[in-house]
């Protein structure tokens, strides 16, 4: 993510022109004119279709004035940089979050039981975790492994966690917030990028608040299930 540094002049000017110019400029991805958003020049992007039909708009796969504004709003609402109307991966992936809202397990595809259940919905990509039927954590967005090493379906159990723990089989490469839960795959943070479309190497990826989260919430033994197949994997 690149900041925008401001310095001692462009400070003052924000300061001259108000709130309104301080919001446009700290805002990435929407430049506005006299308070006004710029119009909305986005193509067509990837997920177009299935934006459309979330958002209500006419579902031709096309990017029209009306599709890349609506898109651009709800990239705002979920905090999506840039918000430019554009129907890539990252929006993809939090309008399935939105859609699953306060009901993630409304298929039925995760087992209630009476205890914590940490639910991996490889097909959306969702995480969240419940206790009967009461959701008490997410749902957020995951990553789970790549083809070939595909998160190992079923129930596991946690068995060993740590705060901060860098990978022996891959260079090692950090893995906070790490909950392990079947034979060296575990649910943990990542400081990349958690939507770039590719998969882990067999661990259920977090972003790093969704992790810390998770850490304080699970304890040793506490049960994970994992169902489901990665869009683009082999199963």
């Amino acid at each position: 993510m690149h900041r925008i540094k401001v310095g001692a002049t462009t400070g003052a000017l924000l300061i001259a022109l108000g709130p309104a110019a301080t919001a446009a400029a700290v805002e990435p991805g929407i430049h506005r004119t006299h308070g006004i958003a710029a119009a909305c020049t986005a193509d067509t992007g990837p997920y177009q279709r299935q934006l459309e039909g979330y958002l209500g708009l006419a579902r031709d796969g096309r990017q029209s004035k009306a599709d890349c504004a609506a898109i651009r709003r709800f990239q705002t609402q979920q905090r999506i940089r840039p918000a430019n109307g554009y129907a890539n991966l990252w929006t993809y992936r939090m309008m399935l979050v939105a859609q699953a809202g306060r009901n993630p397990n409304k298929a039925g595809k995760c087992p209630v039981r009476r205890f914590k259940v940490t639910c991996v919905d490889q097909r959306r990509q969702l995480l969240w975790v419940q206790r009967g039927r009461k959701v008490v954590f997410g749902p957020v967005p995951m990553r789970t492994g790549r083809d070939g090493q595909e998160t190992r379906r079923g129930w596991h159990r946690i068995y060993v966690k740590h705060r901060k723990f860098s990978s022996t089989l891959y260079n090692n490469a950090p893995m906070p917030y790490s909950q392990f839960f079947d034979r060296g795959q575990a649910l943990h943070g990542t400081y990349h990028d958690l939507y770039n479309g590719g998969g882990s190497a067999g661990c259920v990826n977090l972003r790093l608040p969704d992790a810390k989260k998770l850490w304080k919430l699970l304890k040793v033994r506490d049960w994970v299930y994992v169902w489901g197949t990665k869009p683009g994997t082999g199963g």
